[in-house]
């Protein structure tokens, strides 16, 4: 197995996703294997592979405890690593998921703008010509925040406002950065932009040139 299939099996990509959640806290294998819903002979076998990768490291355990892993951030790749879960397996896909199967009518586009200093992800949903039900985008959001092991901070807001964004706005600087990415692109929803509106004064215009036309 090489090292990009390794990373990428999923019984290290359902660990990793329990481990970069809470990236300072020790896990025991017994909890880990509770929360990613692994055999716990899987999380053992996967568990030695990430720490001789130097990915996870081992802690010490005290008196009448078991022992724990946590994430070693002084592994070369740890930043790099970090960001493929977060834009993959840990937070992008789930939430991509979520909202193509649950508001495939209403999310027009979807962006991931990153997250805090305490794991917070920042959602920003973009709707189309109808609105994503309030208390139902909660509770998804708040269910799939329980699978993912993070907490979820959403905008949603409209694709006028979207388009209208002013370069000192808070959300078109998130935007603008680096880390963001767009999970639900133009198209990969049913959702349908909203119509343009024309204002009273182009609408006569429109009329006026149509009645003062010469007939054919």
């Amino acid at each position: 197995m090489s090292a990009a299939d390794f990373l990428f099996a999923p019984e290290v990509q359902k660990l990793l996703k329990v481990v970069y959640a809470a990236p300072d806290q020790p896990f025991a294998a017994s909890e880990l294997a509770q929360r990613s819903k692994l055999d716990p002979a899987d999380v053992a076998r996967t568990l030695e592979h990430l720490v001789s990768s130097g990915i996870l490291k081992r802690q010490k355990p005290k008196a009448d405890e078991s022992d724990t892993v946590t994430l070693d951030r002084s592994f070369v790749f740890h930043d790099e690593l970090r960001s493929i879960a977060l834009k993959s397996f840990a937070a992008a896909e789930p939430l991509r998921s979520m909202l193509r199967s649950k508001f495939k009518d209403s999310v027009l586009r979807a962006f991931l703008l990153g997250e805090d200093k305490d794991g917070t992800l920042e959602l920003l949903v973009v709707h189309g010509q109808s609105i994503p039900d309030e208390a139902a985008m909660a509770a998804a959001c708040q269910k799939l925040s329980k699978t993912i092991h993070r907490h979820l901070k959403v905008h949603v807001i409209s694709n006028a406002r979207f388009n209208s964004l002013a370069v000192r706005d808070p959300l078109a600087s998130k935007l603008a950065a680096a880390c963001a990415l767009e999970i639900i692109a133009l198209g990969d929803t049913k959702a349908q932009p909203p119509a343009e509106r024309i204002g009273l004064l182009q609408s006569a215009k429109k009329k006026l040139a149509t009645l003062s036309r010469p007939a054919s």
